[in-house]
C-alpha cells in the first residue's frame, strides 16, 4: 500500500513542500510514482520519515541526518536505540526546566521574587509557596492581598532574612511571656500582640485590630497555624490569639 504526498504530510505533521524537500535533496525520495509521476510513499518510506523526524526533532541538521540514515554500517535497531537514548536525556533536561520554570511561576505567584537555591537559605525545608492557590483564592481580591504582593515583590534575599529574624523575635518574646505564666491580657501580652502586629503591617500588609483579631482565630481554628505556633511553644496558638484580642480590645 502506498500514500500520497498529502496523505504523509498529515500523518507525519508535516507540510508538502518540506516532504518536496526532502525528495530533491534525496533525503527521503518516495519509492514509487503513480502513472501521472505524483509521488507516493510506502511503509519503507514512512519507517524513513520517521528517523529523519526524531532526529530532526533532537536538533540534527538534515545533512548529518542524511549521513546517518544512508551509514551502511548502521543497523536500523542502532538509530532506534541511539534515538532513545537521545530524547531521554532531553526528557530529563526538558523536565528540569519544567521544574524550574513552575518555581519560577510560583515565585511570581507570591512575588517572591528569590531563586530556588536562595529560598532554601531563607526559608529551609518550609515552602513558602506552598499554600499560595489557597491564599490567592481566600484573599486575592483583597487590597490586603495586593499590598502583600507588591511589598513581596521588591524583597531580596536578605530582606527575606531580616523579616524571618524578627519574626521569630516576636515569637520568641510571645513564648517567653506564656513561659513565665504572664496572663494574656496583660500589659506585657498585649505589647507584644500589638507588635505582632505592626510587624505584619511594617512588612505585609496593613493589619488593623479587627483584622488582627481575624488572624488570631484562624491560628486556632486552622490545624496548620495552630501546628507551626505549638512546635515554638505548646499553647502558643491560644496564647497569642487571647492577647491580640485583649489588645484590639484596649485599642477600642
Amino acid at each position: 500500500m502506498s500514500y500520497s504526498v498529502g496523505q504523509v504530510a498529515d500523518f507525519a505533521g508535516v507540510t508538502v513542500r518540506t516532504l518536496h524537500h526532502y525528495d530533491e535533496i534525496g533525503l527521503l525520495v518516495p519509492g514509487e510514482r503513480s502513472h501521472a509521476g505524483h509521488r507516493r510513499y510506502g511503509d519503507d518510506d514512512l519507517d524513513r520519515l520517521q528517523q529523519v523526524l526524531f532526529y530532526r526533532e533532537l536538533g540534527f541538521p538534515l545533512d548529518e541526518v542524511a549521513a546517518l540514515l544512508d551509514d551502511p554500517e548502521t543497523d536500523p535497531r542502532d538509530h532506534l536505540r541511539r534515538q532513545h537514548e537521545l530524547l531521554t536525556a532531553r526528557i530529563h533536561k526538558l523536565q528540569e526546566m519544567a521544574a524550574a520554570v513552575e518555581t519560577a511561576m510560583e515565585a511570581k505567584k507570591m512575588g517572591i521574587n528569590l531563586t530556588p537555591e536562595e529560598k532554601f537559605e531563607v526559608f529551609g525545608d518550609h515552602d513558602p509557596d506552598q499554600y499560595a492557590e489557597e491564599v490567592e483564592q481566600r484573599w486575592g481580591d483583597t487590597d490586603a492581598y495586593r499590598e502583600s504582593q507588591r511589598k513581596a515583590a521588591a524583597y531580596t534575599k536578605d530582606d527575606w532574612k531580616r523579616i524571618n529574624d524578627e519574626f521569630n523575635a516576636v515569637h520568641a518574646r510571645v513564648a517567653e511571656l506564656l513561659d513565665r505564666g504572664v496572663s494574656a491580657d496583660s500589659e506585657e501580652a498585649m505589647d507584644a500582640a500589638e507588635d505582632h502586629r505592626r510587624f505584619i503591617t511594617a512588612n505585609h500588609y496593613t493589619c488593623p485590630h479587627e483584622m488582627h483579631t481575624c488572624l488570631g482565630e484562624m491560628y486556632v481554628a486552622d490545624e496548620r497555624f495552630t501546628a507551626f505556633y505549638e512546635a515554638i511553644r505548646p499553647g502558643l496558638a491560644v496564647y497569642l490569639r487571647d492577647a491580640i484580642l485583649a489588645n484590639a480590645a484596649r485599642n477600642g
